[in-house]
């Protein structure tokens, strides 16, 4: 597993993008809404790290190597304020905060599988979502961590994030 990605749900997206781009050198790759039935709406930034942008070297401690290291891309999201977004974001004292962190691994399925067998998790669906070279699912907050986590599984050369996945990701975790 390594991370994918790190999910922020805001009171404003722009400004925490501004952060991001301006302490630490994220790069906005690009910006879409995601439009629910009932007229709500979320809206969606996805930042590059540095790395990506300049191509920054990393220095392995205990291997002293150097090698490249990507750090993970950030996924920022405001919402009107009877969104889903919206509705977390104001019951976190409208300052928001992380939603979830995103791992990449081999097989969702697998993955799901594994965790429901062993005990670590349960899941905001029955099975994977999926979009052309994408495959996602959420977990419920973690008893332990308190953290919802995300697996995600990207054919190769497949980068990004599926509007479809997205919206019914954000569905699953509504009450949550």
């Amino acid at each position: 597993m390594r991370m994918d990605h790190i999910a922020y749900r805001v009171a404003n997206r722009y400004e925490t993008s501004r952060f991001f781009k301006n302490a630490m050198g994220y790069k906005i790759a690009t910006e879409f809404n995601i439009d629910f039935e009932d007229s709500s709406c979320a809206k969606c930034i996805v930042l590059e790290p540095p790395e990506k942008v300049k191509g920054m070297p990393f220095r392995h401690v205990f291997l002293d190597s150097w090698d490249m290291h990507m750090a993970p891309e950030i996924f920022v999201s405001d919402g009107s304020p009877d969104s889903i977004v919206g509705k977390w974001v104001k019951d976190r004292d409208n300052v928001g905060g992380i939603h979830h962190i995103a791992y990449q691994v081999f097989s969702v399925q697998e993955t799901m599988d594994e965790w429901k067998a062993k005990g670590y998790a349960e899941f905001t669906t029955d099975g994977p979502l999926k979009c052309p070279g994408l495959t996602q699912c959420f977990t419920k907050p973690s008893e332990l961590t308190g953290v919802i986590y995300e697996f995600i599984e990207r054919c190769s050369g497949s980068h990004g994030f599926c509007k479809d996945n997205v919206k019914d990701l954000m569905e699953s975790t509504e009450g949550l």
